[in-house]
């Protein structure tokens, strides 16, 4: 497969249409029996692919289906979901435990991996070993969906889950954009295959599906998170890290020049889709310092909960690392502002705990 293909399978046969993906590529001939085959999913939290949050295990089971039949002896799942959460309980919640039982593939929870040290521009990452050094053939599955700090998240951020949760923390202390780009100097996975069933285009923690009933395969990722801001109405100059990705040169974004194939038209809906952009909206009075996505996501999700009820919050929020020595005037939200004379505590605190924090506070 080309770096400048792109192949798009519409319907909603997800474990089918994956299969038929992987034919109409003919992943078969990158491959070898004795190599050793990881898919890398988002389970960013532990909630069912039908909100729009994590992939689907159709689309595992397909690909495992594929491989298996074709004589690969080596396949495994891994993956770390985000702060906050466990990704034991992810793979239980989204069905993947049962699928590795049947198909007798081992799961692989990145936060309990050994980490490697790797340095870009003078930023070290704490990079998960197993996905770095012990997989032969790394196949990204990130969902395509919105992401309440940049936008839209695809496959460049979905490799974040292979990172310690120190090393996610880290991330947000450098503003997110940079790092994300940087990793994927460093991590190369060999397919990507993207989840465009039912992305949530409002929040990344799910809860909002949209249905878009396709997949897109790839190797380049700056190109597929391209396609994906293109299909979501989004200018790749909005997603920063994607510009800093080709520049650093990861990929190119440049879709003049990519080759499209499209299977199954005929199940094809429509050709773009509109984020909500709520978060943008929500967050017009919250002060955000390096403020982890766990935390933040949570906070607009309260946000939301509170405007559905009425209850309107004109106070000044802040959230984030970078007020651990700060004290403001307004309320603050986790423990990084412990320092404030009305903060929640918690890392991060629930949303749950969040709505009941800022009503009584209001």
């Amino acid at each position: 497969m080309k770096r400048n293909e792109l192949h798009v399978m519409y319907g909603t046969n997800i474990q089918q249409m994956t299969y038929d993906l992987l034919t109409k590529i003919d992943l078969v001939k990158e491959l070898k029996p004795t190599m050793r085959i990881a898919l890398k999913p988002n389970f960013v939290i532990a909630r069912e692919a039908s909100s729009g949050a994590t992939t689907h295990p159709e689309i595992a089971e397909g690909i495992i289906r594929y491989l298996q039949d074709k004589g690969m002896q080596h396949i495994a799942i891994m993956e770390g979901s985000w702060v906050g959460d466990q990704t034991k309980r992810a793979f239980h919640v989204c069905g993947y435990d049962k699928l590795a039982a049947k198909y007798q593939v081992p799961l692989y929870d990145l936060k309990e991996d050994k980490y490697v040290e790797r340095q870009v521009d003078g930023i070290k990452m704490q990079i998960c070993q197993k996905p770095l050094l012990e997989t032969d053939f790394l196949i990204n599955l990130p969902v395509l969906k919105a992401h309440c700090q940049t936008g839209m998240t695809c496959a460049l951020k979905n490799l974040k889950g292979c990172l310690t949760d120190a090393e996610k923390r880290h991330f947000h202390q450098l503003g997110l954009m940079k790092p994300i780009a940087y990793l994927n100097t460093v991590l190369h996975p060999q397919l990507i295959i993207v989840d465009a069933i039912c992305g949530d285009l409002t929040f990344e923690e799910g809860g909002n599906p949209v249905r878009m009933d396709r997949l897109i395969a790839g190797v380049d990722p700056v190109l597929v998170d391209a396609y994906g801001c293109r299909l979501l109405g989004f200018d790749t100059s909005e997603v920063e890290y994607i510009g800093i990705a080709e520049r650093k040169g990861v990929g190119s974004a440049d879709l003049s020049k990519a080759q499209l194939h499209e299977y199954n038209t005929e199940a094809k809906t429509q050709s773009q889709f509109v984020p909500s952009r709520l978060s943008q909206r929500l967050g017009r009075n919250v002060s955000a310092d390096k403020a982890c996505s766990a935390c933040y996501g949570s906070l607009m999700h309260a946000l939301h909960r509170l405007e559905e009820s009425g209850i309107p919050v004109n106070k000044k929020i802040f959230i984030g690392q970078g007020f651990r020595s700060e004290s403001e005037e307004g309320l603050g939200i986790g423990s990084c502002t412990h320092c404030f004379a009305h903060s929640l505590a918690g890392c991060p605190p629930t949303a749950k705990e969040m709505v009941e924090f800022l009503r009584d506070n209001k």
